[in-house]
């Protein structure tokens, strides 16, 4: 890694590590949530790519002699809590979910990346594709909302929540790894704390993408 900053041990582990959690989140959402078999495929597609993510960023981690599961040993719980605290309890829930508590995730990383060496930042831009997860999860919220109005002001109030624990796990997780927020400040040429009023600019924009009302 002397071709890199220091960081990139961990921007590629908490990767790793989102990319590992959100196969298994997507699978058991299309097993338990999906209303039919064609969404239940659909999640299944969409959850491969995340496992195929998962895989590209293990083995490099391997390449630049780390490894994986170290890399990702510090970021577990964080990532576990989160995911604890935003169980969905039904299959809206859990699109909204994937779309706008993915949404603000990967921006966190793409910050990131801004900073790294070019091989290790293609990577990072070939996982943070978005694979088709935000036309799922529109489509189909949208859809729900233009059959029933009401559930608009609950997935609204569930977007917003989800947007407060996403910066608050993203502040746990650099407040642990200081290597990774300095690399979060230098590409940002800002203190953390402006870096994540300015992530959540994107929030208002999802939200209408989903037809949902941004709130405050």
């Amino acid at each position: 890694m002397s071709d890199s900053p220091p960081g990139v041990a961990d921007l590629l582990g908490v990767l790793a590590y989102a990319e590992l959690t959100a196969f298994l989140r997507l699978a058991e959402d299309a097993a338990r949530l999906a209303p039919t078999l064609t969404d239940r495929a659909a999640l299944g597609d969409l959850a491969v790519t995340e496992y195929a993510h998962f895989r590209l960023l293990s083995d490099r981690l391997t390449a630049l002699g780390t490894d994986p599961e170290e890399a990702m040993a510090p970021f577990v719980g964080p990532l576990d809590d989160w995911h604890a605290r935003t169980a969905p309890h039904d299959w809206l829930e859990a699109l909204v979910k994937a779309y706008v508590g993915t949404g603000i995730a990967l921006d966190f990383y793409r910050e990131a990346a801004t900073r790294v060496d070019e091989d290790t930042r293609r990577l990072v831009d070939e996982v943070l594709v978005d694979g088709g997860r935000s036309q799922f999860a529109v489509e189909r919220v949208r859809a729900a909302i233009e059959n029933d109005h009401v559930v608009c002001g609950r997935l609204a109030l569930w977007a917003r929540r989800l947007v407060g624990e996403s910066l608050s796990q993203g502040r746990r997780v650099v407040e642990a790894r200081p290597e990774l927020a300095a690399l979060l400040v230098e590409a940002a040429g800002e203190d953390i704390t402006r870096m994540f009023g300015r992530l959540t600019e994107a929030h208002g924009e999802r939200m209408s993408a989903l037809g949902l009302t941004p709130g405050p």
